[in-house]
């Protein structure tokens, strides 16, 4: 058992909280929590796992730890690596998935979202949640974006994150030309748009492109879109939050397919 927080397994688990560096450079992540560590000991992504003593003691009969590499872990000393105020117990280092972008083109009736210069982890956290649920095919980001390994937005995926293909790259807007030279039709969220989201015929290949919270899209970006779309909004609201938006929108796509 580890009973100390100087132990080298302890502090590399506080690195890769904390770094998002450290977890690129080992295609890891943390997730946390009873939900988390299930999902990802399912699908086989666990490299280790930690338990606390109270919970290994209580959870011992119910688990096949035979199928896992695992330590127990002193309470106190769990206490300094979980990333909530009130630690559920196990901690994972799971593997990182490895996607490539000309994957992504392959489904004729794909939908993508592009996310450029994303800086809030509960926003991603909750398109990346919400994506999955409107059948997204993947989320393209730009590198500027947050870090969607980040512990805080790992959590606010709800596990989402183990489904839903996301992919970072470099130039954002290379990224959405490879994907129109793959015959998707890009639609950016955008206040100068002449067209309401839903006044909008989603047919075929798909792409949903948004910007920064505080700025909105660069303007080579948005010109890159085939075309400029926005929401209605009454009272003296200039915008709406960008997962909000980014959700009204993926579900519109969703609704025209569902019932064509």
């Amino acid at each position: 058992m580890i009973s100390s927080t100087s132990n080298s397994r302890i502090k590399n688990i506080s690195k890769l909280l904390k770094s998002s560096k450290e977890r690129k450079e080992k295609g890891v992540f943390i997730v946390e929590g009873i939900k988390m560590f299930l999902e990802a000991k399912k699908l086989g992504l666990i490299v280790k796992a930690y338990f606390s003593e109270s919970l290994f003691k209580d959870w011992v009969q119910d688990i096949n730890f035979k199928e896992i590499d695992y330590e127990v872990v002193d309470d106190k000393v769990f206490r300094e690596i979980s990333d909530t105020i009130t630690p559920q117990g196990v901690v994972a280092i799971v593997r990182m998935a490895k996607i490539q972008l000309d994957d992504l083109f392959d489904t004729e009736s794909m939908c993508l979202v592009f996310l450029e210069n994303l800086r809030d982890p509960g926003n991603l956290g909750t398109i990346v949640r919400t994506a999955e649920g409107a059948g997204i095919s993947a989320i393209i980001l730009s590198k500027e974006s947050v870090d969607i390994y980040n512990p805080k937005v790992v959590r606010s995926t709800m596990g989402s994150i183990f489904r839903m293909p996301v992919l970072y790259v470099d130039d954002i807007r290379m990224a959405m030309k490879k994907a129109q030279e793959a015959g998707t039709v890009l639609y950016a969220a955008h206040l100068k748009g002449r067209k309401f989201y839903d006044e909008v015929t989603y047919e075929k290949k798909v792409g949903i492109v948004i910007g920064n919270e505080a700025n909105g899209l660069t303007k080579e970006t948005a010109d890159q879109a085939d075309c400029y779309i926005k929401i209605p909004m009454s009272g003296q609201v200039e915008s709406l939050n960008a997962a909000v938006a980014t959700s009204i929108i993926m579900y519109e796509v969703y609704r025209q397919r569902r019932n064509s």
